[in-house]
């Protein structure tokens, strides 16, 4: 199973064979896949990020909330949820702006599993 990251505005070019999978609090209306809330920030860290934007800060309090969690509990979770095919985890942000599912991807990477934001590899369509 291959990982990669994108943003819902980016969802018409991920291919039919990749599974979405929303990890932030709330998905945007007319999304109808799956949700992993277990990767999402807390209601509290969003309202301080909405006051403050303090992108070390942010960084800081996700990073340790990511802790709490097991990365392979994570994958296999991953996989039970895309029944094995590649998965797309995604939320608001478009690929260059400070965003969660970088923080996500940089922690999957750092214990071993290759997550790549998406970058079109791919022509096959939705």
């Amino acid at each position: 199973m291959k990982i990669y990251t994108s943003y819902f505005a980016n969802l018409k070019n991920i291919p039919d064979n990749i599974v979405p999978i929303s990890i932030c609090r709330r998905s945007p209306k007319g999304y109808d896949g799956i949700e992993y809330k277990l990767l999402a920030p807390s209601s509290a860290l969003l309202s301080e990020w909405r006051k403050h934007h303090d992108e070390a800060e942010y960084k800081f309090k996700f990073s340790k909330q990511l802790v709490s969690l097991n990365a392979l509990e994570i994958i296999v979770a991953l996989g039970h949820m895309s029944c094995g095919r590649d998965v797309v985890l995604v939320c608001y942000e478009e690929t260059s702006k400070f965003c969660h599912r970088h923080i996500v991807a940089e922690w999957l990477n750092k214990h071993g599993y290759e997550v790549t934001e998406w970058k079109g590899e791919c022509h096959e369509n939705r």
